[in-house]
């Protein structure tokens, strides 16, 4: 697929690989509405970027957030015109003690992970199915094929948004719409940086983007890397239920540093 003059519209995109992912789309000659809860390093971002520059608007929203989707995407569409391609990329964590847990976590995780997809989604579906034609990009994670300690919220909406992806990929078939999930493994982003436990093949955000992007452009089904870490969770998926309980019952390895891929 040739990128160049679509408008694309990209979440998440102050931060990790919505930040590094932003750079390269620019490169590719697109042109982007970028939005996130930061509005103040988007439009350093923009400033930041070399050579000619395409149509690139920054937005203020808070995708769990309807109402602001809403209005987001109605001065998207009055600013830039008809939209091409939606990368769903934004995204929160959260590891929480079981003493710890509370309605209130869930709902920030889940309203972020699972309907900041389904609330954009909801903004460019009828357009899609209409003009036969459009790609959805969601961002889950290879952290949706188990329950893991400490992560439940997390899971669970990464677990919700891969089959909601699969499901409106089967369905938007008939219309010509691509529906594409990436399952990235663990990257280098403030999210991560603040988990304790020792994240193998971690990966930093400028490679991951580079995956990210190529797997676009192909137009694949499902982006997801690293190799070893999609084996593995293949392996847990399949893994007797008695068998995991034991093996993510046990103190997890703890950090000893940063080096990434």
């Amino acid at each position: 697929m040739n990128l160049k003059n679509k408008l694309v519209v990209l979440t998440g995109a102050s931060s990790g690989i919505g930040y590094s992912l932003a750079k390269l789309l620019a490169n590719e000659g697109c042109n982007l509405a970028l939005i996130a809860r930061r509005k103040n390093i988007l439009d350093d971002l923009v400033n930041s970027l070399d050579g000619p520059i395409q149509k690139i608007i920054t937005y203020k929203c808070d995708v769990g957030n309807y109402e602001e989707v809403k209005s987001v995407f109605t001065e998207i569409k009055k600013q830039l015109g008809k939209i091409d391609i939606v990368i769903l990329n934004s995204g929160v964590s959260g590891r929480t003690e079981i003493k710890n847990f509370s309605a209130e976590a869930g709902r920030k995780i889940i309203n972020t992970n699972l309907f900041g997809i389904i609330n954009c989604v909801d903004q460019v579906l009828k357009d899609f199915i209409e003009r036969k034609e459009g790609m959805i990009v969601g961002v889950s994670s290879l952290a949706d094929v188990r329950g893991f300690p400490k992560s439940g919220f997390y899971n669970a909406s990464k677990s919700a948004a891969s089959i909601l992806l699969e499901s409106l990929r089967i369905e938007l078939k008939p219309f010509n719409v691509s529906v594409i999930t990436v399952r990235p493994g663990f990257v280098q982003t403030p999210m991560t940086d603040k988990n304790e436990f020792h994240m193998p093949l971690m990966m930093n955000a400028d490679k991951a983007a580079k995956i990210f992007l190529e797997g676009i452009k192909k137009e694949k089904h499902i982006i997801q890397f690293p190799f070893m870490i999609v084996l593995s969770t293949k392996l847990l998926q399949w893994m007797p239920a008695s068998l995991f309980e034991w093996l993510a019952g046990r103190p997890l390895p703890q950090r000893k540093d940063k080096v990434t891929l």
